[in-house]
């Protein structure tokens, strides 16, 4: 869970309203950051893990179609820009990133 939090905390730099798998009843903010964890990758020798990491998916959701806020995250390492789609006028910026 440490890991999960310092990933919270790097996105809070980029902006305010951060949400970690929201249930559907909270009212977002906007501009917002949602994330959930989306895939791990494990890496073995000798049948043993010697190598593991979460990817969480990262969606940005805007009004302001030329927002900086993806640009940062797509500025993180390991960061795969995914898909781009509109729901009732706001942009979602959607990435993989491995944390």
């Amino acid at each position: 869970m440490a890991r999960r939090l310092q990933l919270h905390q790097l996105l809070e730099t980029f902006t305010e309203n951060v949400y970690f798998q929201p249930p559907t009843n909270i009212q977002l903010e906007y501009p917002c950051i949602i994330y959930k964890r989306d895939f791990a990758s494990t890496k073995f020798a000798d049948d043993k893990p010697y190598n593991f990491k979460l990817r969480y998916m990262i969606i940005v959701i805007d009004r302001n179609p030329d927002s900086d806020i993806p640009d940062k995250v797509a500025s993180m390492p390991l960061s795969l820009f995914s898909r781009f789609y509109t729901v009732e006028n706001l942009n979602h910026d959607v990435y993989s990133v491995y944390f």
